[in-house]
């Protein structure tokens, strides 16, 4: 069997590179829908913390995503390989309307053979929190910043042209298999190993028709993809009330962020708390070490945390239902250093209270206040993900920043 296609037949790398390919896409379907089982069991309360369910799901998706991978540059390789070979007519395009169809499934298939496996490479890139791909490039594509807008809109695209990519295979087998069943002709038999030449009909539908049915096919999955996660953008962000003060305390906070970061599956995942209020009572004076005191009531349902916003709340983890504040009050010590202090107090987190100690830098200008600390918790100290003990999944040390404005109250 010559290497090269000819006009009446196929060659040997044309047939490997179809073969190859339909096996890594038969194979990363079934991986990605049993994937999505998973991660739905996951999501449930009752799963959330399962550590073997856990493990079990980033295989299934570690397995989908490195073998999408291999799909996609064997379909690409397969592409470039087929611009330079002449390509075998139909055997029956003289039925103008099956044989458009035809076409049509082809050039639908070629697209989904690269833009499904692409979103979903882009989706991984975008978020964190992630099942790694099995391969020494690192995780991440140029160019493909850390954002949960472009992950959802290109989540959107790898599922909606997945099921554009299932729907054109099942119609390209039905077809192969009406050649072959009904027909009788060759179609099918020349794609199979060996030599088999089979003669095209004189009639052959044109290429315009069907390239341009299948652009607009991607051009809907790739609006109906990308649409809603734009008129979404910055819209969870603009909706939620920002952190405020009590009405206690003789500072007003006027804006700050207080944002968790932890690791998992090797990857720093980071979140923030949209909704939080703090009362603090201040006085400057070097000469005693208590200068104040600070209660923080924060608002666990306003936390955003990538990709594992939902699973975050769940009852293993903050059990959000359940306790859905959290509260750290403290009292504000002087620190060695320049405009160091400390605030040592309980947070209480679902349901535990355990001390701790948060050092901060305070500067102040006038009647205007910046502070800027963090602090370092162990989420076993508050039962959050007590059924995930494997560190490399999800690390005990969750990282606390916490920054903050205020003006001195009355002013």
């Amino acid at each position: 069997m010559p290497l090269s296609t000819t006009s009446t037949a196929y060659g040997a790398v044309t047939k490997g590179f179809h073969w190859i390919t339909a096996l890594l896409i038969l194979t990363a379907i079934p991986l990605g829908l049993i994937g999505d089982e998973l991660a739905q069991e996951i999501r449930q309360t009752d799963a959330g913390g399962d550590q073997a369910l856990i493990d079990r799901a980033v295989l299934v998706f570690s397995l989908h995503k490195t073998i999408g991978l291999a799909a996609f540059f064997t379909a690409a390789l397969r592409i470039l390989w087929a611009i330079g070979q002449p390509r075998p007519g139909l055997l029956n395009g003289g039925r103008w309307a099956e044989a458009t169809l035809a076409e049509t499934i082809h050039w639908a298939l070629y697209g989904a053979m690269l833009i499904t496996p692409l979103a979903g490479w882009v989706t991984h890139s975008a978020e964190t929190g992630f099942a790694p791909i099995w391969w020494p490039f690192g995780q991440s594509l140029p160019f493909v910043p850390k954002d949960a807008d472009i992950a959802a809109a290109a989540g959107m695209v790898h599922f909606l042209s997945s099921q554009v990519l299932i729907g054109a295979i099942v119609l390209h087998l039905a077809g192969a298999l009406k050649h072959h069943l009904i027909d009788r002709d060759a179609t099918l038999r020349r794609m199979l190993p060996g030599q088999t030449d089979a003669m095209p009909s004189p009639q052959q539908p044109g290429h315009t028709a069907p390239v341009l049915a299948a652009i607009a096919i991607w051009v809907g999955v790739l609006a109906a993809g990308i649409a809603p996660a734009l008129g979404n953008a910055g819209g969870d962000e603009a909706g939620a009330p920002a952190m405020t003060s009590a009405a206690a305390g003789n500072w007003q906070v006027e804006g700050g962020t207080l944002a968790i970061s932890i690791t998992q599956m090797g990857n720093t995942v980071t979140g923030e708390f949209a909704q939080w209020q703090a009362d603090i009572t201040f006085a400057d004076d070097p000469n005693t070490a208590r200068n104040g005191d600070v209660e923080v009531s924060i608002a666990i349902p306003s936390l955003t945390l990538g990709s594992v916003s939902d699973q975050a709340m769940g009852a293993d983890f903050f059990a959000a239902d359940e306790f859905p504040k959290a509260t750290f009050t403290a009292d504000i010590l002087r620190a060695e250093g320049e405009n160091a202090f400390t605030a040592e107090g309980q947070l209480t987190l679902k349901g535990q209270s355990v001390p701790v100690t948060m050092p901060f830098t305070l500067e102040i200008e006038g009647e205007r206040a910046t502070m800027s600390g963090g602090t370092t918790l162990d989420r076993r100290n508050y039962n959050i993900g007590e059924g995930v003990q494997d560190e490399s999944s999800l690390g005990f040390d969750v990282d606390v920043d916490v920054s903050l404005t205020a003006t001195r109250a009355g002013q």
